[in-house]
C-alpha cells in the first residue's frame, strides 16, 4: 500500500495547536489532504485539496463535487482526470470531496438504513467552506461544480446558499426534481445505493422535492456565473481512448442522452427568466470522464473570471 493510499485509510488526530475539526496532511508541494469534522453527520469528511505551492493565503475556493459513488469508490476527478496538472500553476485552492455517495449531496429528512445521515447541503454550504476558510487563509471568494448525481443539486446548493457561490457549473447531470426525468434520476440515484428514497426528501413530489428542484427554483441563480453542459449520448472524439475508459459507465449512452434532456430544460428555463447563462451540446459525449473533462475545461475561463483568478 502507497503511503497516500494509507492516509485515505488512517484516521485523523488533529494537532494539539490546531482546530479540532480540521486536519491537513500534506502529500505534495500543490496537494493536502484535509480531514473535517461535521458536527451534522457527526463524522470525519475527508477532501483533496489542490493549491500553490506554500498554500498562500488569500486565494479565492472552487469546490468540485464528486459524482454518485461520491469518490469513495475512486472514481473521481483526482483519479481519473489531469485535474492535479491542470490546477498546478493557478492561484485558486480547488476542493475535491470524498463523500456523499448515492445521496443527491442534500440533507436528508431522515437517517437511512444502508446510507446513514445524510447532511450534506450542511456540510457543503457552512461546515467545509468555514473549515477551508479558516485553514487556507482565503479570501471567501467561491465557485462550485457537480458532475453526473452532483450536476443538479449544484444548483439547488447553489440557489440555496445565498452569495456563498459565485458561479456554479453542472456537468452531464439531470437537473429537475420534479418533472418526469428529474423525479426518475433522483428516485434511481439513492436506490442504486440501497437507499430509501422517502428517507431522503419524502413522498416524491411534496415539498421537499419542490425544493430540492433547481429548474423551479432557477430564478435564485440571477447575478450568478452559470455554466450548463451536455453530450449527445454519442460516442465521440471527447470520450478519449476506448481502451481506457471503456465509452463510460454501462448504459453510459442512455445517461448522457437523459442528461442533454434535463439539461436542455435547465436551459430553457434560464432563457425564459431571462437569467444569462452559457450551454454546450457537443455532437459526441457518453458519459465519460474525457467528456467531463472536456467541459469542465470549456468552464473555466467563466469560473475564473468570476472569482478572480
Amino acid at each position: 500500500m502507497t503511503a497516500v493510499a494509507a492516509s485515505l485509510l488512517t484516521p485523523f488526530a488533529p494537532a494539539a495547536n490546531a482546530d479540532p475539526r480540521v486536519s491537513v496532511t500534506s502529500i505534495s508541494p500543490t496537494v493536502s489532504l484535509a480531514s473535517v469534522y461535521s458536527p451534522s453527520m457527526h463524522r470525519w469528511i475527508r477532501s483533496h485539496v489542490l493549491h500553490p505551492p506554500g498554500a498562500p493565503a488569500g486565494l479565492p475556493t472552487f469546490y468540485m463535487l464528486p459524482g454518485a459513488g461520491g469518490a469513495e469508490d475512486g472514481i473521481s476527478w483526482y483519479n481519473n482526470t489531469p485535474i492535479k496538472r491542470f490546477f498546478a500553476t493557478r492561484r485558486v485552492n480547488v476542493v475535491l470531496p470524498i463523500g456523499g455517495r448515492f445521496s443527491m449531496m442534500s440533507d436528508w429528512q431522515r437517517p437511512d438504513p444502508a446510507l446513514g445521515v445524510n447532511k450534506w447541503e450542511t456540510f457543503f454550504t457552512r461546515e467545509l467552506p468555514a473549515a477551508v476558510n479558516q485553514h487556507f487563509r482565503t479570501n471567501g471568494v467561491n465557485a462550485l461544480s457537480g458532475v453526473s448525481m452532483s450536476a443538479g443539486p449544484a444548483l439547488t446548493l447553489a440557489e440555496r446558499s445565498g452569495r456563498l457561490f459565485r458561479a456554479v457549473a453542472a456537468y452531464s447531470g439531470c437537473p429537475g426534481a420534479t418533472d418526469p426525468l428529474g423525479l426518475a434520476a433522483a428516485t434511481a440515484i439513492p436506490a442504486r445505493g440501497g437507499g430509501n428514497v422517502l428517507n431522503m426528501w419524502g413522498p416524491p413530489g411534496s415539498a421537499d422535492w419542490v425544493r430540492h428542484d433547481p429548474i423551479i427554483n432557477a430564478g435564485r441563480l440571477r447575478g450568478k456565473t452559470i455554466f450548463l453542459s451536455a453530450g449527445s449520448g454519442l460516442p465521440g472524439p471527447v470520450d478519449g481512448d476506448p481502451l481506457r475508459n471503456g465509452f463510460g459507465l454501462v448504459g453510459g449512452n442512455a445517461m448522457e442522452a437523459i442528461a442533454l434532456q434535463c439539461t436542455s430544460a435547465m436551459s430553457r428555463r434560464l432563457n425564459g427568466l431571462g437569467i444569462p447563462h452559457r450551454f454546450i451540446h457537443r455532437p459526441d459525449g457518453v458519459h465519460t470522464w474525457g467528456l467531463f473533462y472536456a467541459d469542465f475545461r470549456a468552464s473555466w475561463p467563466m469560473i475564473a473570471r468570476a472569482i478572480g483568478v
